[in-house]
């Protein structure tokens, strides 16, 4: 079984302006989606907003920056992952097409194997 890395990315704003029955409808579907697909997840998290982030890069002489903020900024934002594990890739995008994402939507990415 191969794993897949479903990173769910949506408009940050949509949630700040949200009311509490949106908060709620979201919530519940994510509750029936690790019921629906518990057997493949592996793991998963909702993150805080971006504008909680810490970017780090570093320069070719290795010189360190710190700034905070998002590594880039965008509509969207990374606002949770689930760890999937599937037979093949048509299998985890059928998991991945029931992700909710209201306001946004998810990107499915093969985890790497190093031999």
């Amino acid at each position: 079984m191969a794993q897949y890395l479903v990173l769910i990315y949506e408009d940050e704003k949509s949630y700040e302006t949200a009311d509490e029955a949106t908060f709620n409808r979201v919530m519940e579907a994510h509750n029936t989606f690790g019921a629906t697909h518990g057997a493949s997840l592996r793991g998963g998290n909702a993150l805080e907003p971006s504008a909680t982030a810490t970017s780090i890069r570093k320069n070719a002489a290795g010189d360190v920056t710190i700034t905070d903020g998002p590594f880039a900024e965008t509509k969207e934002g990374l606002g949770g992952f689930y760890l999937i594990e599937a037979d093949e890739l048509d299998s985890a995008l059928a998991i991945a097409r029931d992700v909710p994402a209201e306001f946004g939507g998810v990107e499915v990415r093969p985890i790497r194997i190093f031999d």
